[in-house]
């Protein structure tokens, strides 16, 4: 039920959440002058379109839901499916809905409390009420989910809106002098380079998001590539603009000292309208959390399906013709991460291991160009893209070893390979006793929630 409008504002509104609003000044700190920042800005906007195009070959190749889990599935087997699983389901995916949610509850709070931060106890329970609203939304209607995405990214494409024009007028009056030796006193390395990609292609992280949900698309083989065609250059268009008007009214040196820099331009070019900002922010952190619940929801329902979680995660709503178990587990898990707090140093740690997969996903494409010829290609990139997204992966894992090396990422490789122990008892010996202590939370579940398996629901 998932139309064109609607995909491209999934992917639309997935990548813009609150980074772009809060925090660009990432990207600017690693490369330290205006002109390369703006030059980073625009490169992950390219190699992010590159990643989506040949994420749309596999897509419309191999026509089952959860991004890159049934890829390496075709590719490489059961193991590395289930290794990006056991880390997608319990770390990247749930961490990264629970920072989205906690951002919401900071910005919802903040007029609340004027003049100091809100209690930590009342932002918890705003970002836990956050997720249970919007893991409701997506549990009962696919097209209610859709709709509550298509109003909110509306919602934020209008703050984006109001900077852009904003920094145009500016421009317009003479406000250049910030743009002068643009690349004067650059730090340009390939450390810098490197650490500076990484941060700006965190804030495009999602244009992958519409593989997640491959099956629920109308006419998958015209809309998956046309909705990555429209949707991510509109982004990368968006953000570069973005950039270009905070540096309107900032120098290089107050935008890395504010701490928002988007209420920074707000307080500087619209007040006494300023307020518009942190209203328009919650919007946006709203729209991504319900992109990310309602197109990684269906990651944790393939794996239940296949066999790599439990049984009755692969269960289908038979009233509302949703996967309602999946998306109830992963909101449950978002929650618990929400408890101990700030977990921002953990997801930067473990992002580093999404470009693994990502590579891995990529390298699929490559491989099974030789392996799996007698598949039917609707879009068919030129090798040469998944060959240079390949190469730039493997880069963007290794900078922040070679940069900046932490025993942190070691804890994170660790885990990842802990999966194998998982997958050898659970998946390969099946060891079913996890299965049988859940039947009886299953049969609750069952007539609680009223799913049943997907084949049930076909006939």
């Amino acid at each position: 039920k998932v139309g064109l409008v609607s995909g491209i504002c999934m992917i639309v509104g997935t990548i813009i959440g609150s980074g772009i609003f809060v925090s660009p000044k990432s990207v600017l700190a690693n490369v330290e002058a205006v002109g390369p920042c703006l030059t980073i800005w625009a490169a992950c906007g390219v190699l992010a379109t590159l990643g989506a195009l040949c994420f749309a070959e596999l897509g419309t190749m191999i026509t089952k839901s959860g991004g890159e889990y049934p890829y390496l599935m075709e590719a490489f087997g059961p193991i590395p499916a289930f290794l990006f699983s056991w880390t997608s389901l319990l770390v990247t995916k749930p961490s990264s809905f629970a920072i989205i949610c906690l951002s919401f509850a900071e910005y919802a709070s903040a007029p609340f409390y004027p003049g100091c931060d809100p209690p930590q106890v009342v932002i918890k329970c705003l970002a836990a009420a956050a997720i249970v609203v919007i893991t409701i939304v997506n549990s009962l209607s696919v097209k209610l989910g859709s709709y509550l995405q298509n109003f909110l990214t509306a919602a934020k494409m209008i703050i984006v809106t109001i900077i852009i024009v904003s920094g145009i007028v500016l421009l317009a009056k003479g406000k250049t002098e910030n743009f002068k030796d643009s690349f004067k006193d650059s730090k340009i390395s390939v450390s810098s380079i490197s650490l500076a990609f990484y941060n700006g292609l965190w804030a495009y992280d999602g244009w992958n998001q519409l593989n997640y949900i491959t099956e629920e698309l109308k006419n998958p083989y015209r809309n998956l590539p046309l909705s990555i065609i429209i949707g991510i250059p509109l982004v990368t268009i968006c953000y570069v603009l973005i950039n270009i008007s905070y540096f309107t009214v900032m120098t290089s040196t107050e935008l890395l000292q504010s701490q928002a820099v988007a209420v920074t331009f707000g307080d500087r070019v619209l007040y006494p309208a300023s307020w518009i900002v942190p209203l328009f922010v919650v919007f946006s952190t709203l729209g991504s959390a319900n992109g990310t619940c309602f197109t990684a929801g269906r990651l944790v329902y393939v794996a239940g399906r296949e066999g790599h979680m439990l049984k009755v995660l692969s269960y289908i709503s038979v009233k509302h013709l949703t996967p309602a178990p999946a998306i109830i587990f992963y909101g449950a898990i978002a929650i618990i991460y929400i408890i101990p707090g700030d977990i921002d140093t953990l997801i930067n740690y473990f992002s580093f291991a999404v470009w693994i997969f990502y590579g891995l996903t990529v390298l699929a494409l490559i491989v099974m160009r030789f392996t799996r010829k007698e598949l039917r290609r609707p879009i068919r990139v030129p090798i040469i893209i998944p060959v240079i997204v390949t190469l730039v992966s493997i880069l963007l894992v290794l900078a922040p070893i070679i940069s900046a090396p932490e025993l942190a990422y070691l804890y994170c490789v660790l885990f990842i390979l802990s999966g194998l122990i998982v997958y050898v008892l659970f998946v390969h010996l099946k060891f079913n006793w996890p299965q049988k202590i859940s039947k009886p939370i299953t049969m609750h579940l069952q007539m609680l929630l009223e799913v049943v398996p997907e084949e049930e629901v076909t006939q």
